[in-house]
C-alpha cells in the first residue's frame, strides 16, 4: 500500500487531497482540519485522509498577548506573513486585528515569500520604527529562522514566533505546540497505514501541550528586561 505524508503545511495537505481520493493521506496542519474540508469529523475522518492538528493558527491571539506582556511598551507591531501560504495568511489576518484592538496595539502587515523579500520587510520595519515583530506560523519562516534571527538582532527587534526551534535559533520568544511531536505522530500514522490500517479508522490527533520558550540571552542582547511574571510562565528559558 502507498501513502502520502504531508506534515507541516495546509497547502500541501489540500493539494494532496485534490490529487487523489484513493491513496491514503496523513497530514499535519495548523488549522481546524474539519473547517479546511480535509475530514468530515475528528473522530471519524471519512475518506482517505487523517492526521494531526497542531493548532498554529488558533494560538495567534494568545501569542500576541504574550508578546505584549513581554514588551509592554511596544505599541506598533509588525506582522510578517507569507502570502504564498493563503490558508495560514487568511487565518492570521482573521484573528490578529481584533486581538490587537483589544490590547490597544497598532498592526502593520508585511509580506514575504522569499529570502530577499524577508530582507525587504526588515528594511521597512527599520524605516517605520516598529516596536516588535510578530512572525506568522509558516514553514518558510521556520526554514529561514537564522536569517530572521540575524536581522532581528541587527535591528534590536523583539520577536514572537510559533515554534521552539525558532527561539533556539535566536528569536526572542515562541509559543505553540511541539512541531517535532507533530512530525513523529505523522510518522506513526504513516507506519500504521503501511501496515494495513485504514485512515477512516484513525481519528485526527490534536496536540494539546503548548509551550512558551523565551530566549533570555537574546533579550539581553537587544537590551530587553524580561518581566519576572513572564519568565514564570515560560516552559523553558534559554540562557
Amino acid at each position: 500500500m502507498s501513502v502520502i505524508a504531508s506534515p507541516g503545511t495546509t497547502a500541501a495537505a489540500l493539494a494532496a487531497k485534490a490529487a487523489t481520493t484513493t491513496i491514503p493521506i496523513v497530514f499535519g496542519v495548523g488549522d481546524d482540519p474539519v473547517k479546511l474540508g480535509l475530514v468530515s469529523s475528528l473522530a471519524r475522518p471519512g475518506g482517505n485522509l487523517t492526521g494531526i492538528n497542531f493548532f498554529s493558527t488558533e494560538t495567534v491571539a494568545k501569542r500576541l498577548g504574550l508578546l505584549h506582556e513581554l514588551v509592554p511598551k511596544a505599541v506598533r507591531i509588525a506582522v510578517l506573513l507569507n502570502p504564498a501560504n493563503a490558508p495560514q495568511t487568511e487565518a492570521v489576518l482573521r484573528d490578529i486585528p481584533p486581538a490587537a484592538r483589544a490590547m490597544g496595539l497598532q498592526i502593520q502587515v508585511l509580506n514575504a515569500s522569499t529570502s530577499r523579500e524577508i530582507d525587504t520587510a526588515f528594511a521597512t520595519i527599520a524605516r517605520d520604527w516598529a516596536d516588535a515583530l510578530f512572525i506568522a506560523p509558516d514553514s518558510l519562516f521556520t526554514s529561514r529562522r537564522i536569517q530572521l534571527a540575524t536581522l532581528a538582532a541587527r535591528e534590536r527587534m523583539p520577536t514572537s514566533c510559533s515554534n521552539r526551534v525558532m527561539a533556539e535559533a535566536g528569536l526572542l520568544m515562541s509559543y505553540g505546540t511541539d512541531t517535532a511531536d507533530m512530525w513523529r505522530q505523522v510518522g506513526v500514522y504513516t507506519g500504521q497505514i503501511l501496515k494495513g490500517a485504514n485512515p477512516v479508522d484513525l481519528p485526527v490527533v490534536q496536540l494539546t501541550k503548548f509551550e512558551l520558550v523565551i530566549n533570555v540571552q537574546i533579550a539581553r542582547t537587544i537590551g530587553l528586561d524580561v518581566p519576572n511574571s513572564v519568565q514564570l510562565l515560560a516552559d523553558e528559558v534559554i540562557e
